[in-house]
């Protein structure tokens, strides 16, 4: 199963911090934004929910949401979460479900050494649960900022649509 441009988009349910609980299908009326990265508390992941946390205010105006994903533990999210104060919640995904759902699994080369690991990759998902735009082998810097400008941009058409 994989994800198209324009298409809607699977809805899932996910452990999330905060002992919630994320359901895309509830999430409807609100843009959201997930982001997949690699591992917590790396500098690169570490660099870019810092990112996300200083814009959630500008991405709340666009009527958007901000989620976190990755195959760490709740428990490690919840650290991230606290020591970085991210003001959004972070999705576990241990059985890697939504990272399949996504294609974001990919062959990488660490230091020689070649192994499945998350390849950093962001989406924005429409009001209607429809994909709307996606970035993928994404480099941090500058990236939370155009996905700040597709969301405004998709909110603002969805107002004048509505």
């Amino acid at each position: 199963m994989s994800i198209s441009l324009g298409q809607p988009v699977a809805d899932f349910t996910a452990q999330a911090t905060g002992d919630t609980t994320v359901t895309l299908s509830q999430l409807r009326g609100r843009q959201v934004v997930i982001y997949f990265y690699p591992k917590d508390s790396t500098p690169g992941c570490t660099t870019e929910g810092g990112d996300f946390r200083d814009r959630k205010a500008a991405f709340e105006a666009a009527n958007t949401l901000i989620l976190g994903v990755s195959r760490d533990g709740l428990r490690a999210h919840e650290n991230f979460k606290a020591k970085q104060d991210f003001n959004f919640e972070l999705i576990s995904d241990k059985d890697e479900a939504l990272c399949r759902q996504f294609d974001v699994i990919k062959l990488k080369k660490l230091y020689g050494k070649e192994h499945l690991g998350i390849e950093r990759s962001t989406f924005l998902i429409d009001a209607d649960g429809n994909l709307a735009r996606e970035w993928r082998k994404v480099k941090v810097p500058g990236h939370v900022a155009e996905v700040l400008d597709a969301a405004r941009e998709l909110h603002a058409q969805g107002s004048v649509q509505s």
